[in-house]
């Protein structure tokens, strides 16, 4: 499971999406590359957003069990999204490859007692609404060398897998320091 999950740490993930804009940019493929820095953007900033609200607030805002959404879930989401849509494939197959590596990710934090299912489906609901909004506004590819864009996703997952970048600790620290929840509640 270990093995699994470790592909969508962070210290994978952030050198995979500069590797993709990168090689969409490079292909001739400005609005896409653009389009993917702006998708993952939001959709990392949106799941940051929501880890800080629920660390510092959880019980405040009326869950225990959602503390942390699942960032390795929304990360695989995203980028299994963003590949397929690179392929030019349509919505719906968008979505079925977005669900479906948001699924094998979230189970593994599961296995791994690292999230709550409601964190899982927070994660991969953010992962899979980044990939529909990269489908759209990326809009449809042009014909693209796709094998210079694996070849970047195989180098960058080979080299940097196994590597932990420990962004958890960091967030919780930095939700701590907050001075009060959303809607000016004091934190307990």
């Amino acid at each position: 499971m270990l093995f699994l999950t470790d592909f969508a740490d962070q210290a994978v993930v952030l050198p995979l999406i500069a590797a993709v804009a990168a090689v969409l940019a490079l292909l001739g493929w400005r609005r896409g590359a653009a389009a993917w820095l702006l998708a993952v953007g939001v959709c990392f900033l949106t799941v940051l957003a929501l880890k800080l609200a629920f660390i510092a607030c959880g019980p405040a805002l009326g869950t225990q069990a959602l503390r942390s959404p699942s960032g390795h879930t929304a990360a695989a989401a995203i980028i299994a999204g963003g590949i397929a849509a690179a392929l030019g494939w349509r919505r719906g197959r968008v979505l079925a490859a977005a669900s479906l590596a948001a699924a094998v990710i979230g189970l593994t934090r599961l296995a791994l007692g690292l999230h709550s299912p409601p964190e899982v489906l927070v994660g991969g609901a953010m992962g899979v609404g980044g990939a529909l909004g990269f489908t759209w506004l990326a809009g449809a590819p042009p014909p693209l060398r796709l094998r210079w864009l694996f070849a970047a996703i195989l180098a960058v997952a080979l080299l940097l897998h196994g590597q932990h970048l420990n962004a958890e600790p960091r967030i919780r620290a930095l939700a701590f320091d907050l001075p009060f929840c959303p809607g000016g509640q004091l934190r307990p």
